[in-house]
């Protein structure tokens, strides 16, 4: 996803799923100026990838980072599983 021209930055985490268990999600953040769908870039990573490999839903956001810019992806699983009974890991 990192490779469409749109995209600055992004992190996929796993989000719960009724049949699944779980499913990728990515967040987004976009350059400046820039537009795109969450639709267009799930398309766009069909094209690249195995379809089970690709973000089922993407959302765009500024992503929390460390002092030093490292993705705290471990924020970004808390959000989704905070609603969850279980966390699938």
């Amino acid at each position: 996803m990192v490779q469409h021209p749109a995209v600055l930055e992004c992190a996929v985490v796993a989000m719960p799923h009724e049949k699944w268990g779980e499913v990728p999600k990515a967040f987004v953040s976009l350059r400046a100026g820039e537009q795109v769908t969450a639709e267009e870039l799930i398309a766009f990573c069909r094209d690249r990838l195995a379809h089970f490999k690709c973000p089922k839903a993407v959302e765009f956001m500024e992503l929390p980072k460390t002092s030093t810019g490292k993705i705290q992806k471990f924020q970004l699983r808390a959000r989704e599983w905070s609603d969850s009974e279980s966390a699938i890991h």
